[in-house]
């Protein structure tokens, strides 16, 4: 909680659902007295350059302010962007997890622990992260690309699920593949990781290699799936999403491939 600092200059996020309060298509900065922002309920969630991060849920203010997807920031500073992402997070937390499952009692706020916890038997609830897995699959010289009805304009992107009990992160991968396009992939490898608070998962990057199978997509998962190769690419998710990583590494793999035996030709 933030305590007689209502003058310090701090970035302040106020989020609802996935929404975040912005101005200028950034988070704002400032002193909580310059944006009549209630310091009592102020959250610290962190650092930005050199400077306080605070989150507060657009509930307890007075004002209405104007509120934008978080989605929408996928091109601001990555490092601020976890940082608002954590904010979103944190009040999915506080909105969902209001009672004990424990014992039915009511949650508060820890803001030692930032956790919801039981007034009645002081049992502490964290945040729930839905682990998922998210993986570009490569065949010779394409990649696989989906559509999601979710997905408007005709943007393609890659295959993601979430991680089911008893499942490794690599079984995972081969299921998703194989239970939404028919495709049996192998070489799998990790790449890197992206919290994504849409409500509150965390997203888990692949790399895979195509092993067999014909494509069949799941019509009641995906809109299309189909093996895409430079030039002819679909439009693809946005930068500053894992997704986009994923794709742009399997591009870029695939022209060194082909860069390597173009020059043992000579």
């Amino acid at each position: 909680m933030l305590e007689n600092s209502d003058a310090k200059a701090a970035y302040w996020c106020v989020v609802s659902g996935s929404e975040i309060w912005t101005i200028d298509g950034s988070i704002p900065f400032g002193c909580a007295q310059q944006w009549r922002l209630p310091i009592e309920y102020a959250v610290l969630i962190g650092e930005h350059n050199q400077a306080p991060v605070y989150w507060i849920n657009a509930q307890e203010i007075a004002d209405e302010l104007p509120m934008v997807n978080l989605r929408t920031l996928l091109s601001m500073d990555s490092a601020l962007f976890l940082l608002a992402s954590k904010a979103v997070q944190y009040g999915h937390m506080s909105q969902t997890q209001r009672f004990c499952s424990q014992c039915g009692g009511r949650n508060r706020l820890n803001h030692h622990q930032l956790a919801m916890q039981c007034q009645e038997c002081r049992t502490l609830h964290y945040p729930r992260i839905f682990p998922c897995i998210i993986v570009a699959v490569r065949k010779d010289d394409q990649i696989l690309l989906a559509q999601h009805p979710r997905h408007r304009g005709g943007m393609y992107t890659v295959i993601a699920g979430f991680l089911e009990v008893g499942e490794t992160l690599e079984q995972c991968v081969a299921r998703e593949v194989q239970e939404e396009t028919g495709i049996i992939v192998d070489n799998i490898r990790y790449v890197t990781s992206q919290p994504w608070a849409f409500p509150s998962s965390m997203m888990m990057g692949f790399l895979a290699d195509y092993a067999g199978g014909e494509l069949n997509p799941d019509y009641s998962e995906l809109t299309d799936a189909q093996w895409f190769s430079e030039p002819h690419l679909p439009d693809l998710a946005p930068h500053g999403t894992i997704a986009r990583a994923l794709i742009e590494q399997t591009l870029t793999d695939i022209r060194a491939k082909n860069d390597k035996i173009d020059s043992h030709s000579f």
